[in-house]
C-alpha cells in the first residue's frame, strides 16, 4: 500500500520531472531485452529493428496502462489519449486516412504534372505494395499518435495550456526523428521544419475534434500509406529537373520546399482559434 501511495506522489511532480521517470522506467524494461536480440539478428539489421520496436510498443501498451491505474487511478487510461470505441471516431480515422493518402498522392500528381517525375511501371504487384504499405502504416500510425498525441499530449496538458502544449508536444516530435548520428542529422536537418508543421497538424486535428484520437491516427497512416506504395512500389523516376532541395533530399517529399508546402496546406485545414485549457 505505501508502494502505491508514493507512485501516487508521482502526478504532483512537474511534468518534465513524470516524462523522464517514464522514460527511465521504460528503458530499464526494454534495454535488457532489446540488447541481446540486437546481437541475436545483427546479421539482418531491419528484422532486428522490428521485433525491437514491436518489443517497445507493446512494453509501451502495458505500462501505460500501469501508469494510468497507479498514478492517476485511471481506469481506462487508453480513452483519455483519445483511443475510444466509438462511431464517430472510427469515422474520424477514415476519414482521416483518406486526407492523407490523397494529400500525398497529390503531391506527386502535382510534381508530375510540373514534369518533375516520371511515373514508372511498376516491376512488383501493386496489390501487395497497397496491402504492406497498409499494414505498415497503421501500426506507424497507431504507435507515433498513441505515443505522441495521446500520451505526451496528455502528461503536458496535466500542467499547460493548450498553446504550450502545442509547440511542446510539435517540437519533441520533430527532435524524436533526429535519434541517429550527427552526420545524419546535419545531412537531413531540412526535414525538421517540416517534421514540426506534421507535429502541429495533428495535435490541432485532435483538438479540433474533442481529443479523440482517430482523426490524427487517419491522417498519419494516409500520409504513411500514399508514401510507401510511391516509394518502396518504385513508381515514380525524378527528372532532375529542379534541385533536390525542392522534391526533397533522398526522395523523401518532407525533405524538400514542395513537401513544406504541401504540409502548410494540411496545417491550415487543421487550423483554427485554442481556446486556454
Amino acid at each position: 500500500m505505501s508502494i502505491v501511495l508514493d507512485l501516487q506522489r508521482l502526478a504532483k511532480l512537474p511534468a518534465p520531472v513524470r516524462l523522464l521517470i517514464f522514460i527511465g522506467v521504460l528503458s530499464i524494461l526494454w534495454l535488457p531485452l532489446a540488447i541481446p536480440i540486437y546481437w541475436l539478428l545483427r546479421h539482418d539489421s531491419n528484422l532486428a529493428s522490428i521485433v525491437t520496436m514491436a518489443l517497445l510498443f507493446v512494453e509501451l501498451l502495458f505500462l501505460w496502462q500501469f501508469w494510468g491505474k497507479v498514478v492517476y487511478q485511471e481506469t481506462n487510461i487508453f480513452a483519455r489519449y483519445g483511443l475510444v470505441r466509438t462511431a464517430r471516431n472510427r469515422q474520424e480515422f477514415f476519414q482521416g486516412l483518406a486526407i492523407g493518402f490523397w494529400f500525398c498522392l497529390c503531391l506527386f500528381i502535382v510534381e508530375g504534372l510540373l514534369g518533375w517525375i516520371e511515373v514508372v511501371t511498376p516491376s512488383v504487384s501493386l496489390l501487395k505494395i497497397f496491402a504492406e504499405g497498409l499494414f505498415s502504416a497503421l501500426g506507424i500510425g497507431l504507435a507515433e499518435e498513441l505515443l505522441f498525441r495521446g500520451w505526451l499530449l496528455d502528461e503536458l496538458r496535466r500542467n499547460y495550456n493548450k498553446q504550450n502544449c502545442l509547440w511542446i508536444g510539435a517540437t519533441t516530435f520533430a527532435l524524436a526523428h533526429f535519434i541517429k548520428p550527427i552526420e545524419e542529422i546535419i545531412r537531413t536537418a531540412v526535414t525538421f521544419p517540416a517534421l514540426m508543421l506534421l507535429g502541429i497538424t495533428l495535435i490541432l486535428a485532435k483538438y479540433r475534434h474533442n481529443d479523440r484520437l482517430g482523426i490524427c491516427i487517419g491522417i498519419h497512416a494516409g500520409l504513411v500509406w500514399g508514401y510507401y506504395i510511391v516509394n518502396v512500389g518504385e513508381l515514380i523516376k525524378y527528372t532532375n529537373q529542379v534541385p533536390v532541395w525542392v522534391t526533397g533530399i533522398d526522395g523523401n517529399p518532407i525533405a524538400g520546399v514542395m513537401g513544406l508546402i504541401w504540409l502548410t496546406g494540411l496545417m491550415l485545414l487543421n487550423s483554427g482559434k485554442i481556446a486556454n485549457y
